[in-house]
């Protein structure tokens, strides 16, 4: 699961280096994919914890105790997103400092900032959710959820509005992102939201 994501993430930056204003475009998603590696460790954890914790729960058959560890997770995970989501609109124009003095790249990654954070908080919720999928055993249907998500309607759609409608980086970021993240989350949302707990005991 976590290949798959990681794969399509660099499938990103191969088809922004195929665009006319590749090199600038390339540093731009570079430094925003370096920002969102590094908030990204956070949801990873949860994503190990929340996964061994709901699987501990289920094996002790604490079917509620599993619901309780997903909504703490959850909710921690959402919080942390959010203050992070809030640094990178705040930020926007200072966020590449760290990384480039380059006039039109920080200008570029001012213009990506809004995509930046709406990855970031879909990512502070998606691997959570993940993990209590592993957790509950139901890795398989996730990966399945993940190949169709990702490659099958999020990569089609950056190819659309990247190209076809000619949003470059932006609309190849955009459509992996809605079509990808977001769709892959809210069915993880729901799923979770489904799950009869104790029947998973």
């Amino acid at each position: 699961m976590l290949c798959l994501e990681n794969w399509y993430y660099r499938i990103l930056v191969v088809m922004t280096g195929n665009l006319e204003n590749a090199k600038i475009a390339v540093d731009a998603l570079s430094i925003c994919m370096s920002i969102n590696g590094w908030e990204m460790m956070i949801p990873l954890a949860f994503f190990a914890g929340t996964g061994v914790r709901v699987a501990n729960e289920l094996g002790a058959g604490n079917g509620k105790g599993a619901k309780f560890a997903t909504t703490v997770s959850v909710i921690q995970s959402i919080l942390i997103g959010l203050i992070f989501w809030l640094l990178i609109l705040f930020f926007d124009n200072e966020l590449a400092l760290i990384y480039t003095s380059s006039k039109i790249v920080l200008e570029a990654v001012s213009k990506l900032s809004l995509l930046l954070a709406f990855t970031v908080l879909l990512n502070s919720v998606q691997p959570i959710l993940s993990g209590v999928a592993v957790g509950s055993g139901w890795q398989s249907y996730v990966a399945y959820i993940n190949l169709g998500c990702y490659y099958l309607i999020g990569l089609p759609l950056g190819f659309l509005m990247g190209w076809v409608f000619h949003q470059g980086v932006m609309g190849i970021w955009a459509g992996m992102i809605f079509g990808g993240t977001a769709l892959q989350t809210s069915i993880l949302v729901i799923i979770t939201l489904r799950c009869d707990w104790e029947k998973e005991v």
